[in-house]
């Protein structure tokens, strides 16, 4: 009998131990939801601040513990941190500090491992002669056992090559190694825009880069070493076409994608790529890159094409665009890195722009986050210029929204005396929004208008039926019959009346409940004003509340 006991405790024993590994490899093997919010500046561990532009995320073995991290190497300029410390200035220049680096298990909690390349280091080299750094990455070369890091450099306008610089850990600090000019490749000593991208699946690495002037041509290099020294090892022209720059590439389920933005200097354009199934091409279509579903509305979240991390979860791979907010730090909106997931539908992406998601590294999945605001463009940063533009792009709308003229002037594209639809916005004004300008509603005779925006359910992304929150913030002045902020949706119509504070000063305006039915709602301003009256609106937002 007491045998039998004890066989018994054992066999129990054993398979509590069998159970709880079981509960562990299932814990481990599911992760965990980490929140990403764009539209706001990024912290890394013990509150430091996070100042990365123009890099990548790269995938290398910890030093210390030999299992696979991720490091995030951008650069850190001086203005980026005038702006962080106050964003009612947009500063101008690129005063190069340091490439900063920053390591992750889970692409959301990032400590800060130190600045691995400054301005010291570039002093021994050229003096002080420096005019940009920038647009860089980290390859790993096992050949050499060594990492290397390739920045776009100019020490004076006639004196722009690629810098290559080595480091024996991921952490740095990386030095001089040599600098590279592209002429005998390229036909220029420049790159016109550049990334480091690294295939997983081979371990190489590759430049991806743009000819230097014009941007007309996208070329791939791979990354290496020959006689001794780090380099590139060959150069195909990959297309040849309309200007683009902020090329980078990741790779999915296989396949290849080429991407770039439109020539629009600092400011947020249209995420453009090909596709191919050979990192060296053919590429489709042939010379003509497409624009990416889901990004036209607000300009890829308002931002440059920067780079991407391709996530291979345990249960799904998803491609998480990583875009740069520039626009001379960084008068069109908070934040200088904006990620949003992509989704496809087979070869062709589609950016999913959020405020607020999750993304579990581990599995690969990722959710909309509670507080995500569904309207895009919200804070009418999208928008290069005065709106209607005559020069690129041409435009008499702005970006997301429709504009219906009842009574008044309308906008007249290369007439000096046209309405503008935007306004910029004075730095006093920029104590209480966000950013360089808001929507502008005036003229010069009585006038009608309407602005609104239809949110629907797009092809990744629920718009849950539920109780919402819209809110806004206003600025009017003069004579109104009317001006009002509404919501409508299959579930009825709420609307706020917004001149009734005091004139000439912001204030926050807010729908509490907004019932939301159908997958469907359109939300909006209308206005009717005597000649002269105006209102401005700026940081629409419309999150879930239940």
């Amino acid at each position: 009998m007491r045998k039998h006991l004890l066989s018994t405790l054992a066999l129990a024993a054993a398979m509590a131990c069998t159970t709880a590994a079981a509960a562990q490899d299932a814990a481990a093997d599911s992760g965990s939801f980490q929140r990403i919010e764009n539209d706001r500046f990024w912290t890394a561990a013990d509150n430091v601040p996070i100042y990365s532009q123009g890099g990548g995320i790269f995938r290398f073995n910890d030093p210390k513990t030999g299992q696979q991290r991720y490091y995030w190497y951008g650069v850190r300029y001086e203005e980026a941190e005038r702006y962080r410390n106050d964003p009612s200035v947009t500063q101008t220049g690129v005063t190069f500090q340091s490439v900063t680096c920053y390591s992750s298990t889970d692409l959301v909690n990032w400590r800060f491992e130190g600045d691995v390349l400054d301005r010291d280091e570039l002093r021994e080299n050229v003096g002080n002669r420096s005019t940009w750094v920038g647009r860089m990455g980290v390859a790993y070369l096992k050949d050499i056992g060594k990492y290397a890091m390739f920045i776009q450099h100019a020490a004076m306008s006639s004196e722009s090559a690629v810098l290559i610089a080595l480091s024996d850990t991921p952490t740095g600090r990386f030095k001089w190694h040599r600098w590279i000019s592209m002429y005998d490749m390229i036909g220029t000593h420049n790159t016109g825009d550049q990334t480091v991208f690294t295939d997983e699946d081979t371990g190489k690495s590759y430049l991806i880069y743009s000819y230097g002037r014009g941007r007309s041509r996208i070329y791939v290099s791979e990354i290496g070493v020959r006689g001794g020294m780090v380099g590139l090892l060959d150069c195909h022209q990959v297309y040849r076409g309309a200007g683009r720059e902020g090329n980078c590439m990741f790779k999915f389920r296989g396949k290849y994608y080429m991407c770039a933005s439109d020539l629009y200097g600092w400011d947020s354009s249209h995420a453009y790529y090909l596709v191919a199934d050979d990192i060296y091409g053919p590429y489709v279509p042939k010379d003509s890159m497409e624009v990416m579903d889901g990004c036209m509305t607000d300009y890829a979240h308002v931002t440059q094409t920067g780079f991407f991390v391709t996530v291979r979860g345990t249960k799904q791979e998803t491609v998480v665009y990583c875009g740069d907010r520039w626009a001379d730090f960084a008068g069109n909106g908070l934040g200088y890195n904006q990620w949003c997931p992509l989704s496809f539908n087979g070869d062709r992406p589609f950016f999913n722009s959020l405020s607020a998601w999750e993304l579990n590294a581990t599995t690969g999945e990722w959710r909309v986050a509670k507080g995500n605001n569904y309207v895009l463009n919200g804070s009418f940063e999208a928008d290069r210029r005065s709106i209607p533009n005559p020069v690129k792009p041409r435009q008499e709308f702005l970006r997301g929204w429709k504009t219906e003229f009842i009574k008044g002037n309308k906008v007249t594209i290369g007439n000096p005396d046209s309405l503008t639809l935007n306004y910029f916005n004075t730095r006093d004004d920029r104590l209480h929004v966000v950013g360089e300008k808001s929507l502008n509603i005036t003229d010069v005779v009585d006038f009608e208008r309407r602005v609104s925006q239809q949110i629907t359910a797009m092809p990744y992304v629920d718009l849950p039926d539920g109780t919402y929150s819209l809110t806004a913030k206003v600025c009017y002045g003069g004579d109104f019959d009317r001006l009002v902020m509404y919501a409508e949706s299959g579930a009825g119509r709420e609307a706020r009346n917004l001149n009734r504070g005091k004139q000439g000063r912001w204030q926050q305006m807010r729908i509490k409940e907004v019932k939301v039915s159908g997958g469907r709602v359109a939300v909006g301003f209308h206005a009717k004003g005597k000649a002269g009256a105006y209102c401005r609106i700026d940081d629409v937002a419309l999150t879930r509340i239940k």
